[in-house]
């Protein structure tokens, strides 16, 4: 295999497929990225058996062949080159030269045969298909995922529930702490449900920094491929019945504030610092018609701060949070002002735009002890 590419496009798209590929594995070539070469294209592919990345870009191809390479070793040589044409040339024992201006490497590499082949969906049966815009779906992620559980306690709560239905998406994450759901209208009336494991949702939002295309999903049964700008990611799908998160979701509020998010979020984040992962104490939040009063108390000292509102009538409750939660939940909303609604100390906080049903955040309150 012989071939000539641009350096800065190889080294980003190595970057960029090195994600999906495992830090530590038995088998040494899910650790690598499979690099083929063939008319005038590099595919790079990476691959850990559950999620894989793949993309394509233009090269001068002299001798068609593939191989694979340490996707650590080989994107920390390409950032290294001081040219921007990378010269490669690989020989019948794996064994690899990397060259650019002065700068050479001698690195071996791997059969590509022993790298796992990625399953493809697109001509199964009873697959769907479906495009939204790379920039509503960016959004869509970013108001969710952080709700997404970091404990395999239960399974299906590590990945985000996708809705298709009646022309519209909708997105739910949950963890038990939180709950965040985020809908879109799409051009698409196919009704279907699957859930995408968390770590995929992350690298997909990664992509979608970089494109103002439109993202085509390729859904099967039980994989998906992400088709984003050059780059597919194809990755299995969480198996499991979803938690039914509408009885999590309180139908009635006895009380309604509606608040500046940035305002609030800014309160929040200006008492947390003498909140530390040893010594953690919930935040006090005091609602009442014209402002919300947030506080907090560690054995490093006292904070306090407050923000102006507009709340119901009569309205006085106090609810404790977690700072972490309640932040990533107002960092999550776009709209410069919400409407928080709320029924008790102990039921869930709701956040809603104040107009229309685009998302609904939820945020568990913890019990708070009497202030001495």
């Amino acid at each position: 295999m012989k071939f000539t590419a641009d350096r800065s496009q190889f080294s980003e798209a190595c970057q960029n497929t090195a994600r999906a590929v495992s830090s530590k594995s038995t088998l040494p070539a899910l650790e690598g990225l499979l690099i083929s070469a063939a008319n005038g294209k590099l595919k790079i592919s990476g691959y850990d058996l559950e999620m894989g990345i793949v993309t394509e870009l233009p090269a001068d191809v002299g001798a068609e062949g593939e191989i694979v390479l340490n996707a650590r070793l080989l994107c920390d040589i390409l950032r290294s080159l001081p040219e921007e044409n990378v010269f490669f040339e690989c020989d019948s024992k794996w064994m690899t030269v990397i060259r650019s201006g002065h700068a050479e490497f001698s690195i071996m590499g791997i059969d590509a045969a022993e790298f796992p082949a990625l399953p493809s969906i697109e001509s199964a049966e009873g697959v769907d298909d479906l495009l939204i815009e790379s920039e509503k779906l960016a959004g869509m992620i970013r108001q969710t995922v952080f709700a997404v559980s970091q404990t395999d306690i239960k399974p299906v709560l590590t990945g985000i529930l996708f809705e298709c239905s009646g022309g519209s998406l909708q997105m739910v994450a949950l963890d038990g702490y939180r709950l965040a759901m985020r809908k879109e209208s799409i051009l698409s009336d196919i009704s279907v449900k699957f859930i995408v494991p968390g770590k995929t949702i992350s690298e997909i939002a990664k992509l979608l920094s970089s494109t103002e295309e439109q993202t085509q999903m390729i859904i099967g049964s039980r994989h998906i491929t992400f088709r984003i700008g050059s780059y597919y990611v194809v990755s299995r799908l969480l198996e499991g019945s979803f938690i039914d998160y509408n009885s999590a979701i309180p139908k009635e509020s006895t009380a309604e504030v509606l608040v500046s998010a940035r305002a609030f979020m800014n309160c929040i984040e200006r008492i947390s610092p003498i909140i530390t992962d040893r010594l953690k104490s919930p935040v006090r939040c005091l609602f009442n018609e014209r402002s919300v009063m947030a506080s907090c108390a560690t054995t490093i000292g006292r904070a306090n701060d407050e923000i102006s509102c507009n709340g119901s009538e009569g309205l006085n409750l106090e609810m404790g949070f977690n700072n972490k939660y309640l932040l990533d939940a107002l960092k999550a909303c776009d709209d410069e002002e919400v409407k928080i609604q709320l029924s008790s100390a102990l039921s869930p906080m709701k956040i809603v735009p104040v107009e229309g049903d685009s998302f609904l955040l939820l945020v568990l309150p913890v019990r708070l002890k009497a202030e001495n």
